[in-house]
């Protein structure tokens, strides 16, 4: 058998207020904003995306001010798709969006005593924002490495939004920092996709691809800087209104994230039934599809995005046969695998494959 990738983790978004349904993975409607802004277009608060004058494109209105991850992530690659310089994008989304644009958070980061205690809180509190990523803070060695985690299934606009997410937060680290600073480099696990002159440009430092993490690495001596609006008291106080925020966050829990997490190493051994599946999580089988339908889904719904996400990551990251993956994701036939893959993707598993070798 050859190298079966680790399964997608999954990150759960915040309840609604009834306590009942639950959201999807999101995120904050300020970073769409903003590119939409960098591509010279504008996102109301309607959903509505206007572009001279016209409405172009239209997104799921949500009450909270958050968008969907999938809505987020169709709407950046159909803005990039459509720009004739991605680098360039990239840019202007850097020099728009700021961390004020984040609420309590933002300021919480502006407010910090040091560049360190800021990228603590980006660790800690980045899920009021979104939880289609992490940032983790490595400070053990010299340099340190602030790494950018994504928390989501694959999509292809993934290393561009990585790209934008990276240039935003250094942007935005020069501006609230006391004393000018230039990282030791920044590093990118997908393979350059422009002139690497023209990002070495953008980043102010060497930028490194196709390494083994996404990444902005900074010295020791960076981490120390003073920032110009330093208060411990003030982010002290802010911070824990974020620790208020996070905590009701954490006591909700998606069922749809946690069914994805459970199915998905198990696939191999076939498909489960839901009444056994319920049992290992400790519900009923009754109390499995009443919360399931609270969030506007079936079992079979959840099982055929496990599947299907599974796939994909399979096709694209490993060198397993078709027939293999079929096997991998639950399927005794190769046919019967191709004609789900066709109908959940629109390609057959061949023609996916080719074309994600060609991007």
């Amino acid at each position: 058998m050859r190298h079966r990738p680790a399964a997608v983790g999954v990150a759960s978004g915040p309840a609604c207020a009834s306590g009942l349904a639950f959201a999807m993975p999101s995120v904050t409607g300020a970073f769409a904003r903003a590119m939409a802004q960098a591509a010279g277009m504008t996102l109301r608060d309607d959903g509505a995306l206007v572009s001279g004058g016209d409405v172009v494109r239209r997104l799921p209105g949500r009450a909270d001010g958050r968008i969907a991850d999938t809505d987020y992530f169709d709407l950046l690659d159909w803005i990039r798709l459509r720009h004739p310089d991605e680098v360039a994008l990239v840019q202007a989304y850097a020099d728009l969006i700021r961390v004020d644009d984040i609420g309590v958070l933002g300021l919480a980061i502006k407010t910090a005593p040091t560049l360190r205690a800021s990228l603590a809180r980006v660790e800690r509190y980045w899920r009021v924002v979104t939880d289609t990523a992490v940032y983790r803070l490595e400070t053990t060695g010299d340099p340190a490495h602030l790494v950018f985690e994504p928390r989501t299934g694959h999509h292809p606009v993934l290393d561009f939004r990585n790209e934008g997410a990276l240039a935003g937060l250094l942007r935005n680290m020069s501006l609230f920092v006391q004393v000018a600073f230039v990282p030791r480099y920044v590093s990118f696990r997908h393979a350059c996709r422009s002139d690497a002159g023209r990002y070495a440009e953008l980043f102010g430092c060497p930028v490194h691809f196709g390494a083994e993490r996404t990444a902005i690495a900074l010295s020791a001596e960076a981490l120390e800087l003073p920032n110009r609006l330093g208060d411990a008291a003030v982010s002290d106080f802010l911070t824990a209104h974020l620790e208020t925020e996070l905590g009701s966050l954490e006591e909700d829990s998606s069922l749809r994230a946690m069914l994805l997490r459970h199915l998905t190493p198990g696939l191999s051994n076939g498909v489960p039934q839901a009444g056994a599946v319920a049992r290992e999580l400790g519900l009923s089988e009754r109390t499995l599809y009443r919360r399931l339908s609270d969030e506007g889904l079936t079992f079979r719904d959840v099982l055929t995005e496990a599947q299907s996400s599974l796939a994909q990551d399979l096709l694209r990251d490993s060198d397993s046969t078709i027939a293999e993956i079929a096997f991998l994701t639950g399927f005794s036939e190769q046919s019967t695998f191709s004609r789900a893959f066709k109908r959940w993707l629109g390609v057959a598993p061949a023609q996916f494959r080719q074309n994600v070798a060609a991007r």
